[in-house]
């Protein structure tokens, strides 16, 4: 048992030392192992675009003696296609579970590409998310995709919901899945531990590299992460980023990135600096430190103000 353990810990290792070293592969969908039946496609840090087809967020695939779960389908129907070839590249195994980690297109929009047979896994106000959004999700991101990409996307109904926390079993593998409460990188965060090889795959509550988005609520992140510290995972498959890290040290950066949003936000506004000439100040301390600073800071600053103005 102990060197079966001492085996898995060496791999995840190495996996990791990999990842973190490795440049993006030049072509091709690719599914890295980073423990035994445990896989994950490091999305570009990127926004999306044509050119990219949305291929921007992490996704896992985890593997039991009798059937696969999926966590995420990527941002669109042809990364969802292009994942379930390279699972039937690795395994014959049927795909019994995909499980969204939140509502986010870069993470369900290749839903489609999963057929009749497969059940669709969310936090319990994942429906009431894609009611709100999926139209919205798919207007704007007709230009973000093109027309006959977006064409091909369908919001698939969730026909399996996590209440607090559930465990499913994919044959000698049970994975562990939690919604989170507050609203923390939005209204609907669910992470999926492999309690096998104890591999975290986090969604979005996790970012490394890209810098982390606040959809939801910046206390509620803030309160939600010693929480989700304390999963007992060895390894941690990040929302976004192209590596694993560690756990728990791995949501140090982001912590960080989060509570200087915070401070920063309250000190201006106890000075009475209003909202358009706070933003430019909110969150400075971190750049340089996070890839598409300039392209989220800005929306992290302004979702942090309105919050905490009338806190």
């Amino acid at each position: 048992m102990r060197t079966r353990w001492l085996r898995s810990a060496a791999l995840i290792l190495s996996v990791a030392v990999l990842c973190a070293q490795a440049p993006p592969p030049a072509t091709g969908f690719a599914l890295v192992p980073v423990a035994d039946g445990d896989y994950a496609h490091f999305g570009q840090v990127a926004t999306t675009t044509p050119m990219n087809a949305g291929d921007i967020a992490n996704i896992g695939v985890i593997i039991g003696h009798d059937a696969v779960a999926v966590v995420d389908t990527g941002g669109s129907v042809q990364v969802g296609r292009e994942l379930l070839a390279a699972i039937r590249a690795i395994t014959g195994k049927p795909v019994r579970y995909v499980i969204n980690t939140h509502e986010h297109p870069d993470h369900i929009f290749g839903n489609a590409a999963f057929g009749p047979g497969v059940t669709f896994v969310g936090h319990h106000n994942l429906p009431t998310e894609l009611a709100k959004r999926g139209d919205y999700y798919l207007h704007s991101f007709r230009n973000l995709l093109g027309p006959d990409a977006i064409a091909q996307v369908r919001i698939i109904p969730t026909t399996l919901l996590v209440l607090n926390e559930m465990t499913l079993d994919l044959g000698d593998r049970r994975i562990q899945l939690v919604a989170w409460s507050p609203a923390a990188h939005t209204d609907c965060d669910l992470t999926v531990l492999d309690e096998t090889s104890g591999v975290l795959f986090a969604g979005d509550l996790v970012f490394l590299q890209h810098i982390p988005v606040v959809d939801g609520s910046l206390t509620g992140w803030l309160s939600v992460l010693p929480r989700l510290a304390k999963l007992p995972a060895r390894l941690v498959v990040p929302g976004h980023g192209r590596l694993v890290a560690p756990w728990p040290q791995a949501v140090t950066d982001e912590q960080r990135y989060l509570e200087a949003l915070a401070t920063d936000t309250r000190r201006l506004i106890a000075a009475g600096v209003p909202l358009a000439k706070a933003v430019p100040e909110i969150g400075q301390s971190e750049r340089g430190r996070w890839a598409l600073f300039d392209d989220y800071n800005p929306r992290n600053a302004t979702a942090a103000f309105s919050e905490l103005e009338w806190e």
